[in-house]
């Protein structure tokens, strides 16, 4: 294995200011930090926050003595990249259990990891539904083991971590804000921005999923919470749930890379953005507040996205 002591030493990502008509006549300030730019391995997939959740598992593996990464995803996963990029960036061996029949004609993102050296091991939805299961854990390290086990979508304790690193990093380079605002999806990386966070911030989820049950899952990882910090998971932009589109987000996503250069994927960070510029046209940030977009990457899933749909959505 490499030493992963760089992981460590990065200058950070950098802090841009979007200058808005709609921003600047609700009176608020609207910045975005764009961890998308902070890349490790080759490709797009080892960036944003799939990295800062990874950073510390992958110290801990080295920790171990554990040369082997397994985990868990779908065919177009940011996750599975992610690890494939880390296992080929830092020398591990890395397994990756994908939901559902191997694909005649794989997508981009199953053909990066493979790539990458990943182990694809296709397994039945019904099957996959065991992921959690010790006994199925047993199994699979009788099989494929030693492994360091990641889970699906890289959250645990250890992820956290590397996202608190967030809200330091921040305030470092441009002091307090009093909103942070981010797409969510397993909410771990929310959950550790809020840990991150100083008393009086904000922090608001922009789900990238159908339903409400992202609040709970959030409380569940914060455990005791994080006193002093708000914080909210918002609803309604999902645009039919995980994955789904519509035609104004695709239409967002490509006006927001005219005007700013800046490329938002149509899973997660091209909701959040779409639906902040909707709360603050709706009027429900005080004027004077200052306000942080994170851009957490997925940049990796556009070209699966493209292909699948025949778009031509940029990715940088």
């Amino acid at each position: 294995m490499h030493q992963l002591n760089h992981l460590f030493n990065h200058e950070p990502s950098p802090i841009e200011q979007i200058k808005a008509s709609w921003a600047e006549q609700a009176g608020v300030a609207l910045y975005i930090k764009r961890d998308e730019l902070l890349r490790m391995g080759s490709g797009l997939a080892l960036c944003g926050n799939k990295w800062r959740k990874l950073k510390y598992n992958l110290l801990a593996a080295e920790s171990q003595g554990l040369s082997r990464l397994l985990t868990f995803g779908g065919a177009y996963s940011n996750h599975i990249a992610a690890v494939a990029a880390a296992g080929q960036a830092f020398g591990f061996d890395t397994v990756g259990i994908i939901r559902g029949e191997q694909p005649e004609i794989l997508n981009p993102t199953l053909q990066m990891a493979i790539s990458c050296g990943m182990q694809l091991v296709y397994v039945s939805r019904a099957q996959y539904r065991l992921r959690h299961d010790a006994g199925w854990q047993e199994q699979l390290l009788r099989e494929y083991g030693p492994f360091y086990l990641l889970p699906e979508g890289g959250t645990n304790d250890l992820a956290l971590k590397g996202a608190a690193e967030l809200a330091r990093e921040t305030e470092q380079q441009q002091g307090s804000f009093d909103y942070y605002c981010l797409s969510a999806g397993t909410g771990g990386t929310m959950a550790g921005l809020i840990q991150g966070c100083a008393p009086g911030t904000t922090v608001l989820g922009f789900s990238a999923l159908k339903g409400s049950f992202l609040q709970k899952e959030v409380s569940k990882l914060l455990g005791e919470g994080q006193e002093g910090v708000a914080w909210e998971v918002i609803n309604h932009y999902h645009f039919g749930g995980y994955a789904k589109h519509q035609e104004p987000l695709l239409r967002y996503i490509r006006n927001f890379y005219q005007a700013y250069g800046i490329p938002l994927d149509p899973i997660y960070t091209g909701k959040m953005l779409y639906g902040l510029q909707q709360e603050i046209e709706q009027g429900r940030f005080p004027a004077g507040s200052r306000i942080l977009a994170l851009h957490t990457g997925g940049l990796q899933g556009i070209l699966g996205f493209n292909e699948r749909y025949g778009m031509d959505l940029p990715t940088a």
